[in-house]
């Protein structure tokens, strides 16, 4: 534990961002993770949506500074590349 009076105020500080940071994490990750289970699934309509919303949390994210903004577009690349193949008619 710090002693200094500054360093105990960090601490609280980084504690208070990690939590925040990792909420904002952890939504992404869900957000994902949805919009890949709906691509799988079929369902384009609602895939498209789910999509969307998680292209907005990631770019929220990377505006709040959570996640680097490269990491993000490798992620938006990566749904959008998904939901086209799904579709794409069938040969």
């Amino acid at each position: 534990m710090p002693i200094i009076k500054s360093a105990m105020k960090q601490m609280r500080v980084s504690a208070k961002k990690r939590s925040a940071n990792r909420a904002s994490r952890s939504l992404t990750k869900s957000s994902i993770t949805r919009a890949e289970k709906l691509i799988f699934s079929g369902d384009t309509e609602k895939a498209q949506q789910a999509v969307t919303r998680a292209v907005s949390v990631l770019d929220k994210t990377v505006g709040k500074g959570v996640i680097h903004r490269n990491n993000a577009a490798r992620h938006k690349s990566r749904l959008m590349k998904k939901l086209n193949a799904a579709k794409a008619p069938k040969a």
